[in-house]
């Protein structure tokens, strides 16, 4: 355990084996940015009628399917094994046409379903403030404005953690599209509240991807020096 509260572990000596779901753009593209820079191997779930190439780019193997669509994730993820691997869903938002149902639910739903026939060592939900026992962290219009997609988190959430699977659930706060603090720190508080850079909630995320303190827990991610309020955030070394 490293030394300095709330401190990100360095990348792991061993390459790791890495489905990526929701690595186009935002977190997800963070994510797969910072693995294939610690030399990681990453296949990334891509979208039907998604330009792949920026995640070729960067080394990271695409294959297409949609996440609403059983058969298409079970294919997907079919070619994984014997080796253990790791499963990171960013997941989230409608259909491509803007119709229910929400990838946040049923489409982590489905990858969950296929992992669990395989040798998936940890499955990571990057989920949001605001879900299960975290909705009093935010005020009740925020809570309003996003409803449906934390009720959709939140299926997810307790779906993982019925699954069997070995997980971890992480909560971001309110997401920057700035570069990267440095600042970023999990917390086992649900009632930590504040904002967090894409590229901090990255890093944490493969942080606790590698590290056995994260197994089978939840946490919310935040700046530790952009909060919501006067509560204090105390981190969780990895």
């Amino acid at each position: 355990m490293t030394t300095n509260p709330g401190a990100i572990a360095p990348p792991s000596p061993i390459a790791l084996n890495i489905f990526l779901a929701g690595g186009t753009r935002g977190v997800g593209w963070e994510i797969a940015r910072i693995l294939k820079q610690a030399g990681h191997t990453v296949t990334a779930l891509v979208r039907p009628g998604t330009d792949p190439t920026p995640l070729k780019d960067l080394g990271v193997r695409p294959v297409v399917a949609d996440a609403l669509v059983a058969s298409d994730v079970a294919a997907a993820m079919a070619g994984f094994g014997p080796a253990p691997f790791t499963v990171i869903s960013t997941l989230g938002g409608t259909g491509q046409d803007g119709s229910q149902p929400r990838s946040d639910d049923q489409g982590n739903r489905h990858l969950m379903a296929a992992a669990q026939s395989l040798p998936c060592r940890r499955f990571v939900l990057v989920s949001s403030i605001g879900s299960g026992d975290s909705r009093d962290a935010l005020p009740a219009s925020v809570l309003d404005a996003l409803n449906a997609a934390l009720v959709a988190k939140e299926r997810a959430e307790q779906a993982l953690r019925d699954s069997g699977l070995a997980y971890t659930i992480i909560r971001p706060g309110g997401l920057v599209s700035e570069p990267s603090t440095g600042n970023g720190v999990l917390s086992a508080d649900p009632l930590v509240a504040g904002t967090i850079t894409r590229a901090d909630v990255a890093a944490l995320v493969v942080a606790a991807s590698q590290s056995a303190q994260a197994v089978n827990r939840t946490f919310s991610a935040v700046d530790r020096d952009r909060l919501r309020g006067p509560k204090a955030v105390e981190p969780v070394a990895l």
